[in-house]
């Protein structure tokens, strides 16, 4: 596709980049998030099709939320480190501040007694969306009876309190022997110009930044600094979108370090859901609750930015053995393993959170509402809390 020079990538202000995705993370709700993601680029001509293809394939070829890799691949690509910055961080930061107030104000309702009775509703149909988003993945990586017995071993292992980190690389290892796939078609990748050593200079001053963060968390010897290095860990070995990581997070920071309840993270969950831009943001409830603003801009850091760094470095260089077998048997190993998590995480929520049968009847509505009928999440949450805030009212739960 050809391109006039006010659209060459060149010619695209930071300002324009950051102010496009700053819009973006302001508007966009759960399954909307990639249509726009998808749509800016092609309508601002910043991204050829065949440029815009292997970005998708390759965001999910490695650790990280999809939507937050494709942005800062969206931006390396036009204006390079400092593009990938200014893309990714007006993606993130509408949701982060908005999570911010939220946080504070839910962590400073504990006195109001008709708070977290009214977010039980929430809870319960949070139990639905994410059975849904396990059947879909199932659907998706379950291809064999051996890819469904790594899942329910995945399950088993989490039931006898294996970390769930060791579980993914475990996934990745027995994936990588048994799961291998050819390559689709006999297609060669897009394997575009090679990269200018300004840019690998960029990518090395953007590593040391976050290997900084990483320090000083380290250094912090507190409860945010040791979720921040949690963090870290996660978004360093967590496929998938931001469902898929929950069972990772849940692993390390409720069962493993006991921050916080899993009502606590349930309700985590579900402002993660209905706040516009990426669904981690959950990343900054978390830390808030642990250690305040400090905690809270850690632990965000912390999920988004070991992927980032990937990215920057993938975008030139792993797009040349994206296809390799090797690579597509350990990503299909450890998307089987996430279907057998998600599956504990539901057990483990549904302990937790639905303790009268009203919880059992939201969460199925959930279900039917998303799966069925394809209704935005968004709506989803806001009318059933609407409706069981009414059933509070009248006393009937």
């Amino acid at each position: 596709m050809e391109t006039t020079d006010s659209t060459k990538p060149d010619n695209v202000s930071l300002l324009k980049i950051f102010t496009t995705y700053f819009v973006i993370g302001l508007t966009a709700f759960s399954m909307a998030v990639l249509q726009k993601l998808k749509k800016v680029v092609k309508r601002n001509h910043w991204l050829n099709d065949d440029e815009m293809n292997e970005g998708l394939a390759l965001v999910q070829l490695y650790p990280g939320p999809i939507m937050i890799d494709f942005t800062a691949y969206v931006g390396y690509k036009i204006r390079g480190v400092r593009g990938a910055i200014m893309a990714t961080s007006g993606f993130i930061l509408p949701s982060f501040f908005m999570m911010l107030i939220l946080s504070a104000l839910y962590f400073a309702s504990t006195e109001m007694s008709w708070v977290h009775p009214l977010f039980s509703g929430l809870e319960a149909m949070v139990i639905g969306i994410i059975f849904n988003v396990t059947l879909d993945l199932g659907n998706k990586a379950l291809k064999s009876r051996v890819e469904a017995l790594l899942a329910v071993l995945a399950f088993a292992l989490l039931l006898f309190h294996i970390n769930a980190i060791w579980i993914v690389f475990f996934s990745i290892a027995l994936g990588s022997l048994f799961f291998q796939e050819l390559n689709p078609a006999g297609k060669t990748p897009y394997t575009g110009k090679s990269t200018p050593l300004k840019r690998w200079i960029g990518i090395m001053l953007a590593l040391a930044a976050v290997l900084s963060v990483v320090a000083f968390s380290w250094s912090l010897q507190s409860a945010s600094g040791t979720a921040a290095l949690s963090f870290f860990k996660i978004g360093s070995v967590a496929f998938g979108n931001g469902i898929t990581i929950i069972p990772l997070i849940q692993s390390d920071i409720v069962n493993g370090h006991h921050f916080l309840t899993m009502k606590q993270f349930a309700d985590g969950i579900a402002l993660g859901q209905i706040t516009p831009g990426p669904f981690l943001i959950t990343a900054t409830f978390i830390g808030y609750k642990i250690g305040g603003i400090l905690g809270a801009t850690l632990a965000t850091f912390a999920i988004f930015s070991p992927s980032f760094i990937m990215t920057l470095v993938f975008s030139d260089i792993f797009v040349h053995i994206r296809n390799l077998r090797i690579v597509r048997g350990g990503l299909s190993g450890v998307l089987a393993s996430f279907v057998g998590m998600l599956a504990f995480v539901i057990l483990q929520l549904s302990q937790s959170t639905m303790t009268a049968p009203i919880s059992f009847v939201f969460a199925a509505l959930a279900f039917i509402a998303v799966r069925w009928y394809k209704i935005d999440i968004i709506w989803i949450f806001s009318g059933g809390l609407a409706f069981w805030a009414g059933l509070m009212a009248l006393h009937l739960i």
